[in-house]
Formats: structure tokens, sequence, C-alpha cells
């Protein structure tokens, strides 16, 4: 569903937490300095959220956008979903973060409306 060339800078992202993760662990079996322990912590949150900003910002929005423009191009115009098609296609640059995947999973609904228009009319 998520297109690989989209998630790569993620999964880099995740290595390198994956990576302090393990640090974290041999810092806790070395019974090292608690501030080291500490500031590696928060190197690990800092990282997650960053990854997860980014997953949602830039990945998912990238992904909408890509459905959206499938599905306006797919409507011939009479399939009786173009009002809600016209609307997402305006509103997309002004969705937040937690409106992304709730349109997403609108507009691949009606994708599939549009999808099922086409077919009867043949």
């Amino acid at each position: 569903m998520l297109p690989r060339d989209l998630t790569q800078d993620i999964k880099t992202r995740l290595a390198t937490i994956g990576g302090q993760v393990d640090g974290l662990v041999k810092m806790l079996d070395n019974e090292e300095d608690p501030e080291k322990i500490i500031t590696q912590f928060k190197a690990v949150d800092s990282g997650l959220d960053k990854a997860y900003n980014l997953l949602l910002d830039e990945v998912f929005r990238k992904v909408l956008a890509l459905k959206i423009v499938e599905v306006v191009d797919a409507c011939p115009g009479d399939c009786g979903c173009e009002d809600k098609i016209e609307y997402i296609r305006k509103e997309f640059p002004k969705f937040n973060i937690d409106e992304i995947l709730k349109r997403f999973k609108e507009i691949t609904k009606l994708g599939q409306k549009v999808d099922e228009c086409k077919k009867n009319e043949k």
C-alpha cells in the first residue's frame, strides 16, 4: 500500500534507531553512567518522533495525493461521486495530519465506487 520509494528514508531512520536501542541495552548491561543512558533514551525518543512525523506528514500525504489524482482521472464525471471527489481534491492542501488517514480511506472508497460505475456502464 505504501510505495517503497516513499518509505526508504523512514526505514533508514528506524534502522538507526534500532542500533541506538541495541546500544541502550549494552549500556544498561554494562551499568554505564545514568546521564549517558538518559541522553541515549532521549535520542531514541527524538528519532522515533521524527520518523513518525515523516511517515504521517510526508509519506501518507504523498500517498493521498497520488490516490486523489488516480480517482480524479478515473471519474467519468457522472458516477455520483464527483462532488465528494472534488471536495477532497480542493481541500487536500488544508488537511492536517489527523485528517490524512481519514481522507485516504474516503478517497479509496470513492475510487471503488467510480470503478463500479464504470463497470456498470459497459
